[in-house]
């Protein structure tokens, strides 16, 4: 059953580790193209801004009145709220990321490590009966 196991990891471990470059490229492909689609639509949506912004439907009250100061100050940091929530979610999403191609790796090296001390304890038993035995042989002739 241990060696059925440790055959099943160690498949699991090699497979994630020959995919695992292809992952992570794929990732950072898909992340930019989740960008660029961001950065489509804020342009699509500037154009229409300026479709809808024409010099005809401004009044000439309507130009000196402080409203686009105070609209500009609020779309820069609406921006930069935006651009400081995509940067968490980056750094979420890259922890997220080794997180996944680390945990395998780090449960085998476990089930590794722990064969390997149950093979040492066993060893250390076996001496200690050998000796043991020997005490008993020496203890009898005496």
């Amino acid at each position: 059953m241990k060696l059925k196991l440790l055959n099943v990891l160690t498949v699991s471990l090699v497979t994630l580790a020959i995919l695992s470059p292809g992952i992570i490229v794929f990732n950072l492909i898909w992340g930019r193209h989740i960008e660029l689609v961001k950065t489509q639509n804020l342009s699509c949506q500037v154009t229409k801004i300026k479709k809808d912004y024409s010099p005809l439907s401004l009044q000439p009250e309507s130009i000196n009145t402080p409203q686009f100061p105070a609209n500009k100050k609020l779309s820069q940091h609406n921006f930069f709220v935006q651009l400081q929530i995509l940067a968490e979610q980056y750094k979420i999403a890259t922890i997220l990321q080794w997180l996944v191609l680390c945990t395998p790796i780090g449960i085998g090296f476990g089930i590794l490590g722990y064969d390997r001390y149950l093979v040492y304890r066993a060893a250390v038993l076996k001496a200690q009966v050998e000796m043991l035995e020997r005490l008993w042989q020496q203890s009898i002739e005496q």
